[in-house]
């Protein structure tokens, strides 16, 4: 069966995340530790930021990745980027995907998907945010991701901004020494550099901002009901508080007789 293939949109350099020849030896590299504003259990995502992510995604990163685990229609959901519905219409006539019923290809629509990654090497990254986790903790406490979280967007970010601009060649392929990335080399060259896409609310495009956007992306791709389970969550506590309170008053009422006879040296019925 053909596979799935987009257009380009003016997509120039690969994100390659996890997989590729790399060396082996080492452990994981320097994980920095960025403040993002979904962060922490009042925290929610920017919806400038998202869309930033999304040009950075676009421009960028979908010459080779995908994002087949997300319709396209979420774009406009209420919490993410919260496009208009015209737009997403707009932005998701720009790929061509594969539709078996027609045994052709044809634009997509909302409610497709992303199209999936162009190369074999290259990984989806609809979850790769969740997939990663940039920092370690007190293991069988679970302490580390209550404070800091699991740190999968810090992991892309710093991933993106820490090459060192060392390279060297490793069985015939071209290694790039990154900070970050276990061994300290991995198989893509830095695929982000000042200026590389022009912002439509005029942020500045430095490498820095650029990474961070699309961490937040990203990060939004991989969970992108994050703010209602969080409302969720701290709805529960409310409701479990409550029913605490509720739960002592009425133990001190029932056993308050009992309780006072004992007192006075009643015998008991």
């Amino acid at each position: 069966m053909p596979g799935k293939r987009v257009i380009s949109i003016a997509a120039t350099a690969t994100l390659i995340l996890s997989t590729g020849a790399a060396d082996a030896a080492g452990g994981a590299g320097h994980v920095e530790d960025y403040a993002f504003t979904f962060q922490g259990p009042f925290g929610t995502f920017d919806q400038n930021q998202l869309q930033r992510g999304l040009q950075v995604y676009t421009e960028v990163c979908s010459a080779c990745h995908g994002l087949q685990y997300v319709p396209l229609r979420t774009l406009a959901d209420e919490g993410g980027p919260a496009l208009p519905e015209d737009q997403v219409r707009a932005y998701a006539a720009f790929f061509e995907i594969y539709d078996a019923k027609i045994d052709d290809w044809r634009p997509a629509t909302p409610n497709d998907h992303f199209p999936g990654s162009n190369l074999e090497n290259a990984p989806d990254l609809s979850l790769m945010a969740k997939a990663r986790a940039g920092f370690s903790g007190p293991y069988g406490l679970g302490l580390n991701p209550l404070f800091r979280g699991t740190g999968g967007p810090e992991y892309i970010a710093s991933l993106l901004t820490h090459y060192t601009g060392s390279e060297r060649e490793e069985f015939g392929a071209i290694l790039y020494g990154n900070e970050t990335f276990p061994g300290g080399y991995i198989a893509m060259a830095p695929p982000l550099w000042d200026d590389q896409v022009v912002y439509n609310d005029g942020t500045p495009a430095t490498v820095e901002q650029m990474a961070l956007d699309v961490s937040a992306f990203l990060m939004w791709t991989a969970e992108p009901h994050l703010m209602a389970r969080k409302q969720m969550g701290f709805t529960a506590i409310i409701l479990l508080g409550i029913l605490s309170v509720l739960l002592y008053l009425t133990n001190k009422r029932i056993w308050a007789p009992v309780k006072a006879r004992a007192k006075s040296g009643a015998p008991a019925r």
